[in-house]
């Protein structure tokens, strides 16, 4: 069994990380641009990117499980590989707010099609979960909590459906409110694909801070 608490720690760790541009950015290009079966290939693709999450986190929790148990400081380095990744992806961030930087336009690739949807999906959730800190943090309150197997593929499975709700959601709406919908992510799309980030000193010293506190966590005592 779970915990109650920790089970809604890992919901709100899921919901976090389904907030992910990555994915919601081909769902939202699906809907504008693609004129042959949209909901299908946009079905395949959120189903990759569910697989993605399920099959990494599976191959993360086994094997960190093993790590835990054959080495005693396990749970430490485990934790602190977490809190590293988070504080290299703050500080990369931080960096690149000191500097003005042109947004490059966003399409889909030229093979794309509902038979191509599903490794797309793989591809985009697979590139992007280096950045999913709150994907590792969970698998780590999971080991730390001695979850057993069966009921972590469950909690797996539902972490893989969570992440992909605003995606179901956005696809949902596209599909009720089709020519509305769609006239609004155009110009969202527009807003945030083209045009130029202006550099931040304040905000790039707020990642840096954050970053540097993140990684002093990972490295207490």
């Amino acid at each position: 069994m779970i915990d109650g608490g920790l089970l809604a720690v890992i919901a709100g760790l899921a919901l976090a990380d389904s907030l992910n541009p990555a994915t919601i950015v081909v769902i939202t290009l699906i809907l504008l641009t693609v004129r042959h079966r949209p909901v299908g290939s946009a079905l395949v693709f959120v189903l990759g990117a569910m697989s993605t999450v399920f099959a990494l986190g599976l191959l993360i929790f086994v094997g960190a499980s093993a790590a835990a148990n054959a080495v005693g400081e396990g749970l430490v380095w485990l934790r602190r590989a977490v809190f590293l990744i988070a504080a290299i992806t703050l500080a990369v961030a931080g960096v690149r707010r000191l500097k003005d930087r042109e947004r490059k336009g966003i399409d889909l690739p030229s093979w794309f099609g509902v038979w191509t949807a599903f490794p797309l999906g793989i591809l985009v959730t697979g590139a992007d979960l280096p950045n999913a800190f709150p994907y590792f943090i969970a698998i780590e309150r999971m080991i730390a909590a001695s979850v057993d197997l069966p009921v972590g593929l469950l909690v797996l499975a539902g972490y893989a459906v969570v992440y992909c709700i605003p995606c179901l959601v956005l696809l949902a709406l596209g599909m009720a409110h089709g020519d509305t919908v769609r006239a609004r992510l155009g110009k969202v799309l527009t807003r945030f694909s083209t045009g130029t980030v202006r550099r931040s000193v304040p905000a790039a010293v707020g990642l840096i801070a954050l970053a540097i506190a993140v990684l002093t966590i990972a490295f207490w005592p």
